[in-house]
């Protein structure tokens, strides 16, 4: 076959009718800048005010900040797709998209790692947490997350262009690794092994943090005020854990084990939730239940609200 980089794929999981397309069009628009909006609207808030440049508000700046490059990963191809028809990618372009996606997948649970471990010297070891949590360990940890995450999708990447395609037609609505590596027409088990070693290694990270939650627990039963701290920072991180694991899981075992073709859509709305749900979730969590940054918010929003209130009774 040609070379790689001459390859156009196509992806086939749009297919429905131009005003159907017009609908999902406008649903993902709105569903995009909202995501980007409450996003950014929590990393402006926590760079704004001293009072949170605390290591979890930190830790929170730099998820949010994958979520917009997830979201940013998926949504404005698809935004691109639905108000046309051809749905092509070149390979180039998605491998691209597959790199962005895969460092916010790693990216999302090596964050969810460390704040894991910063709640659980907050709560368990109060007295040694400055000592512990100092502005070198949060940079190094940041560092760690960052860096560990492009790494691990390089080598992924690296591993998925060597491979010779026989094949251009991908059953989905945006690239992944999998089904791309699934083209091939060479051997794949170098691949295999590699995709598995994540998946274990990313699993043992879950397993990790569910470990932390146990003494967090025991920890919180202690006394109202330990009780109180994990209602507002452990308990939405435990949520977005959940999802994201559990979205992220369906998707993998949709695109390795799934070999029917009915109810095509639905599939693919629920593989893509991994790139919806946790970003648009997950700073509304943090934000209702932080209290300190909720405060900041209504603070922010209180004198536009009281003053159209004002206006709004003007004779």
């Amino acid at each position: 076959m040609e070379n790689n980089f001459e390859i156009v794929f196509v992806l086939q999981g749009l297919n429905d009718s131009l005003t159907n397309r017009q609908i999902y069009f406008a649903f993902a628009l709105m569903s995009y800048l909202f995501t980007v909006s409450v996003n950014l609207t929590l990393i402006i808030t926590i760079s704004l005010d001293k009072t949170l440049h605390e290591p979890i508000y930190i830790f929170l700046c730099s998820l949010c900040f994958n979520e917009i490059c997830g979201a940013s990963s998926f949504y404005p191809k698809l935004l691109h797709d639905l108000l046309t028809n051809s749905y092509v990618i070149t390979y180039t372009a998605c491998l691209g998209q597959m790199f962005v996606t895969y460092s916010y997948i790693f990216s999302e649970f090596t964050s969810l790692t460390v704040m894991a471990y910063d709640r659980y010297i907050a709560i368990c070891k109060p007295l040694q947490y400055r000592m512990l949590m100092t502005a070198q360990k949060v940079a190094q940890l940041l560092m760690l997350t960052w860096c560990f995450s492009v790494f691990e999708t390089a080598v992924g990447t690296v591993l998925t262009a060597r491979l010779p395609l026989c094949g251009r037609h991908i059953p989905k609505i945006f690239c992944t690794n999998w089904e791309v590596v699934k083209l091939s027409c060479s051997d794949l088990t170098l691949n295999n092994i590699y995709a598995f070693m994540l998946i274990f290694s990313h699993l043992s990270q879950t397993a990790l943090i569910m470990v932390s939650y146990v003494h967090l627990i025991r920890a919180a039963i202690r006394s109202q005020a330990d009780r109180r701290k994990f209602m507002q920072t452990c308990l939405p991180h435990l949520i977005t854990l959940l999802v994201f694991t559990t979205s992220l899981m369906f998707d993998t075992m949709y695109s390795r084990y799934s070999g029917g073709s009915t109810m095509k859509a639905l599939q693919n709305a629920l593989a893509a939730q991994f790139l919806v749900v946790p970003p648009l979730v997950n700073p509304i969590i943090y934000g209702l239940n932080l209290q300190q940054i909720r405060k900041l918010i209504e603070q922010k929003l209180g004198p536009q609200e009281d003053a159209a209130h004002e206006f709004g009774h003007d004779p």
